[in-house]
């Protein structure tokens, strides 16, 4: 287990495709899997590598990720010493808001510089993925790299058009990194960056400063890109599940992939634990002539109903002549009775009146907003 690294996780990502998802909560805080938030994972990841000092980087709509994380105890980091801290901004005095990772990496300089390790495991919270960074650790001390960055091999057409913020690398025989492209319309590049890199503190301060002192303000072209000729950059490659929620379609498909009883073993019941705030409820209930086929159903729901392909969160209720195809109920939501949905997402909270049809397709789900009545 790593005993010489501090986390430091970003999770002020912008991410415009999600929609209504992320209007009232940041990209870490919105639910998946059936009981986890999206910021489970890389805090999970950490505390499986025994790193015990993380520090959040928040930037817009955190009240709900603050509520979920607590003191974070869920994950062994509520302690006397080190432990979890939140980094809210305070750099920007005009609109309350980091602009970009690298004044959000300025701004938490003083937890930077106060840390102990001499590592920093820097990631990101959009994605989802069940490791540890042991051997991404001694992979960079052994190889002599000045940084280290983690990929997964994905094609462009597993992303089925889609456009978004993309970084791939190129890497040659030797595992160094040559050079990088952002959101490529096309390209053979099957190295995708997974924004999770290891490097000493004292370079993070260094190339931070720098790049402030600069007025450089991206990640990938001017922190990693810009220093690729005068620094050892290696990638690591991970080869199990990577879920990326750059999207809704992307959303939709992590959660339709986890309902998968093989992808839920690897995930969640196999050495290494994806931990969450604990919340008790009681185990749902199945009333007459209800039916559930290939779906997770979460504690504390009530379905009278049928349902097939679907997840349902803790706390959905699904009324009498219901029919839910191809969904995802976030925690509780509400269908009344004689309704018929497929290919739907419903936030926290949604109440769908009784005789409402909803029909969306996979790659355009109908994502109806926390709180509203339908």
């Amino acid at each position: 287990m790593i005993r010489d690294a501090f986390g430091l996780i970003y999770a002020g990502e912008q991410v415009m495709q999600m929609r209504e998802l992320v209007e009232f909560r940041a990209v870490g805080a919105v639910p998946i899997g059936g009981r986890y938030r999206v910021i489970d994972f890389p805090l999970s990841n950490f505390m499986n590598s025994g790193i015990r000092t993380v520090g959040i980087i928040a930037n817009r709509n955190y009240n709900s990720l603050m509520d979920h994380l607590s003191s974070g105890k869920a994950w062994d980091l509520s302690r006397k010493d080190d432990g979890l801290f939140f980094l809210t901004p305070f750099a920007n005095k005009e609109t309350g808001a980091y602009k970009n990772i690298i004044e959000a990496l300025r701004g938490s300089m003083d937890f930077i510089r106060r840390a102990k390790a001499e590592y920093c495991i820097l990631t990101n919270s959009h994605m989802i993925y069940n490791s540890t960074y042991d051997d991404m650790m001694r992979f960079h001390v052994d190889s002599g790299a000045d940084i280290t960055m983690l990929y997964n091999k994905a094609s462009l057409e597993s992303y089925r058009g889609e456009r978004f913020k993309d970084v791939r690398l190129k890497i040659d025989k030797t595992g160094r990194i040559t050079d990088l492209v952002t959101a490529p319309e096309s390209t053979n590049l099957d190295t995708a960056g997974m924004e999770t890199l290891i490097l000493r503190k004292d370079i993070l301060i260094y190339l931070t400063e720098e790049c402030a002192a600069r007025g450089e303000t991206s990640f990938a072209h001017d922190f990693i890109r810009g220093n690729l000729d005068r620094l050892k950059m290696m990638g690591f490659e991970y080869t199990g599940y990577v879920g990326r929620m750059h999207s809704v379609a992307a959303y939709y498909r992590a959660n339709m992939d986890l309902i998968d009883p093989h992808l839920q073993k690897t995930m969640f019941q196999g050495q290494n634990r994806i931990y969450t705030k604990v919340k008790d409820e009681v185990p749902a209930k199945y009333i007459g002539d209800s039916r559930v086929k290939n779906s997770l159903v979460a504690n504390g729901c009530i379905i009278e109903g049928e349902v097939e392909n679907s997840m349902l969160f803790r706390g959905a209720y699904i009324g009498k002549g219901v029919t839910i195809k191809n969904c995802i109920l976030l925690p509780n939501t509400e269908v009344n009775d004689n309704s018929e949905l497929e290919y739907v997402i419903l936030d926290k909270n949604v109440g769908v009146r009784s005789r409402t049809r909803l029909i969306g397709n996979e790659e355009f789900p109908v994502v109806i907003r926390k709180g509203a009545r339908v």
